[in-house]
């Protein structure tokens, strides 16, 4: 394995450059004519790295970004599929600000650790097979640029092009280097209350307020929250009411709710939905639902999870799991039942954040021992 390590510390130019080049199109998830630019730009990037595919099948995402769907052939018992987007939470002008860097080992730039740093270590990990004529499995690549708003148009395409595969390795970020082989599953709610105005100081009990329901809601949802469990539930956003001198007639709260099971998320949309203000004279609605399905560790995941382990060990890495608050586009893979591995991507830290890093030795390192991975599925 050692042969592998040593062909990505050779290329590790080559592979900052194409890295380089595709930090530099900034892809947020709100601008579709960047991340079209950005998508045409990976396709493009793909065939001089890797040869001709077998297919490309693009999927619109409109208003969002498309995904893409890129099949490569090869041999062995199933197809391995490497999931990975394309758009970041970086506005257009942030390139300005925080501009593609190399210092020594780490490198800087909007998007560089969550994740384009990992989807190229994954062609490069490919590349590196074509070049030394190792053995590859087919290999699908699916590329979303909807991730960062929750993948509401690329879902289907994800659980579609999942639905046979031997493995699927998502090639986000790793959480201190290590690989997540579970996530929580998320789920986004919207609660609205229709109260009765008045003139608060004229009448004060004619009216129903929205906003006192509102605060009794705040904390019956907080008080869901069960951290032995895994369970979190957080009242992000909260506003209500017109004016100082009216009793409030409308009132809303957004919701993001994390938990580690399925049993959980009954439990807490069960709540949700059965929650009633004080005064009956507030209506409540309830929208919104589960954004992504919990990943858990099964002992699919377990397998793939010690499989990569080992491979590492052979490269003489140490290759560590965890379990993560987060979700990504693995939770809908591995709730296909499916082996996954999650946070295959770059070594780093500062997601969403302007301390955002990946490193140079991080990157050869997982480009190899994806290669390995991939490798032995042929």
């Amino acid at each position: 394995m050692s042969d592998l390590l040593e062909w990505m510390r050779a290329g590790v130019g080559e592979m900052l450059d194409d890295l380089g080049e595709y930090v530099r199109l900034e892809t947020p998830s709100d601008d579709r004519d960047r991340l079209a630019a950005g998508r045409e730009w990976v396709v493009s990037w793909l065939g001089r790295r890797l040869g001709a595919p077998a297919s490309v099948r693009a999927y619109t995402g409109a208003p969002h970004g498309d995904t893409v769907v890129v099949d490569y052939p090869g041999s062995g018992s199933g197809t391995v599929v490497i999931l990975a987007h394309y758009d970041t939470v970086w506005p257009v002008g942030t390139l300005a600000e925080l501009p593609f860097s190399v210092d020594g080992d780490v490198i800087r730039g909007p998007g560089v650790f969550d994740m384009k740093a990992g989807l190229v270590q994954a062609v490069w990990a490919l590349r590196g097979l074509r070049t030394t004529g190792r053995r590859r499995p087919p290999v699908r690549l699916v590329l979303n640029g909807d991730e960062e708003i929750g993948s509401p148009s690329s879902r289907p395409v994800i659980e579609e092009a999942c639905r046979d595969a031997a493995a699927v390795l998502v090639f986000e970020a790793s959480a201190d280097g290590a690989v997540k082989t579970a996530r929580k599953g998320v789920g986004l709610f919207d609660v609205t209350l229709t109260g009765v105005e008045a003139h608060a100081g004229l009448d004060p009990t004619a009216g129903a307020s929205a906003i006192t329901a509102l605060a009794e809601f705040v904390l019956a949802a907080t008080a869901l929250t069960d951290l032995a469990a895994g369970t979190t539930v957080n009242v992000g956003v909260a506003g209500g009411g017109t004016r100082r001198n009216v009793t409030a007639g409308s009132a809303h709260a957004g919701i993001d709710v994390r938990v580690a099971d399925e049993a959980e998320a009954r439990r807490v949309e069960r709540a949700l939905a059965e929650w009633r203000p004080a005064d009956p004279r507030v209506g409540v609605r309830v929208d919104g639902g589960w954004n992504r399905p919990v990943m858990a560790r099964t002992p699919a995941v377990a397998d793939l999870y010690e499989r990569a382990r080992d491979l590492a060990k052979d490269l003489g890495l140490d290759l560590r799991e965890t379990a993560v608050g987060g979700a990504s586009d693995g939770n809908f893979a591995a709730a296909l039942g499916v082996p996954v591995l999650d946070g295959f991507g770059a070594v780093g830290a500062g997601a969403h954040a302007r301390t955002e890093h990946a490193t140079v030795s991080g990157m050869i390192e997982r480009a190899a021992l994806a290669a390995a991975v991939i490798e032995s599925f042929g």
